[in-house]
């Protein structure tokens, strides 16, 4: 394990030591944050709540985001080690590719938790109440799995690509239709009947309303049900990630 704790610790000195990333990452979920949080606060009506609960409402999705976005757009660190020989030496130590892809994933994946906790602290500071420490630890939980899902994700298409703009292209276009797809900006209830079942077959969306239940209180779907298909489906990306960085040409 010592080649998993050696990239884990790589990926998380890089993304310290870079604070021009840092402060990049947060300007989008910022942005959603604050612009549709108060400019739709008094406009968008949840159901069973009031249009003053729309910024409550709001920070799990955006915090979903930020861990999205930042956990995918990891995966990129493997065509930079491909294209700068870092890689090569890597699988050339007498270690498996699993180690070394696992060690990605999880540096991939504390660094997006680590942006998911910017928002929320930020959150803090305009209006979000949390309601438990053990809704707190909940919210953290699915950070984390959102987190190493879609790290695993993003090196698995990164494994098969060599050009960093054609990644960024690519998951521009399948990350936005996750998001959009996940409830992290309106209730699934108010969606249409047709685009519901998307809405469950998106991973996502089990961790927007785990992170939900874990801050307010309140989720769309059971929260033991978005811990079983989040978990499984992390599971799965794992699984794909680690068959398609074995193939992985260099």
């Amino acid at each position: 394990m010592d080649i998993v704790y050696t990239l884990w610790l790589r990926s998380v000195k890089r993304y310290v030591r870079s604070k021009s990333r840092i402060v990049g990452s947060l300007g989008m979920p910022v942005f959603f944050l604050l612009a549709l949080g108060f400019g739709l606060n008094s406009v968008v009506q949840i159901p069973g709540g009031g249009g003053e609960d729309y910024l409550q409402f709001l920070v799990p999705g955006i915090i979903a985001m930020s861990v999205l976005f930042t956990s995918v757009f990891s995966g990129i660190q493997i065509i930079w080690d491909k294209q700068f020989g870092f890689l090569k030496e890597t699988l050339v130590a007498p270690v498996s590719r699993l180690e070394i892809m696992l060690g990605q994933t999880l540096g991939g994946a504390t660094t997006a938790v680590i942006q998911g906790a910017f928002i929320l602290i930020l959150s803090l500071f305009i209006g979000l109440k949390l309601t438990t420490i053990t809704g707190f630890v909940i919210a953290f939980l699915f950070m984390t799995l959102i987190g190493i899902c879609f790290a695993a994700f993003g090196i698995a298409i990164a494994s098969k690509m060599e050009d960093m703009h054609g990644f960024q292209l690519i998951m521009n276009f399948v990350v936005f239709p996750i998001f959009g797809l996940s409830g992290a900006l309106f209730p699934i209830e108010s969606l249409p009947e047709w685009v519901i079942p998307l809405t469950l077959i998106d991973p996502l969306t089990y961790g927007v309303e785990g992170i939900r239940y874990g801050l307010l209180g309140t989720s769309a779907i059971h929260p033991l049900v978005c811990l079983a298909a989040l978990g499984a489906s992390t599971v799965v990306m794992i699984v794909v990630g680690a068959l398609l960085f074995r193939k992985a040409s260099i």
